[in-house]
């Protein structure tokens, strides 16, 4: 895949969790997270919930407020 498929493909991600009514378990919005700590519970609480819910995949998005 070309470099202008993988933009196009993650935008579309992120287009698609942007219309999201609300967080889920599996999707965070995070507007500034720097804390390497916290990024990382964020990340294993994430992936621990998208298993509990059946999803394959969780994400967290940086720069996109709740």
């Amino acid at each position: 895949m070309n470099p202008d498929r993988y933009l196009e493909y993650y935008c579309s991600i992120v287009q698609e969790l942007r219309r999201l009514p609300t967080e889920t378990e599996w999707v965070e919005f995070k507007h500034n997270k720097v804390n390497a700590e916290e990024i990382g519970q964020y990340l294993s609480a994430l992936s621990n919930s998208a298993a509990l819910v059946g999803k394959i995949k969780a994400y967290l998005i940086w720069g996109i407020e709740d």
